[in-house]
């Protein structure tokens, strides 16, 4: 995130913002932002995968796989 990015999030804030929800803002925005260049280079998991991984993640000792 550059200094302008950052500048014009502090401007839309309303003038008694709190620190802590100023920081979570920031955070947000930049977790957003890296979630989106990851889109965009391709870096992600496909759908299919994740649930594959949820599956085998969540299947108990004994329990009948779906």
């Amino acid at each position: 995130m550059k200094k302008n990015d950052v500048l014009a999030l502090l401007r839309e804030m309303p003038d008694d913002i709190d620190t802590d929800d100023l920081m979570y803002r920031l955070y947000l925005r930049q977790r957003l932002g890296a979630a989106e260049a990851a889109g965009v280079t391709g870096d992600v998991i496909p759908h299919d995968e994740v649930k594959r991984r949820r599956d085998a993640w969540l299947q108990l000792p004994g329990q009948v796989q779906r």
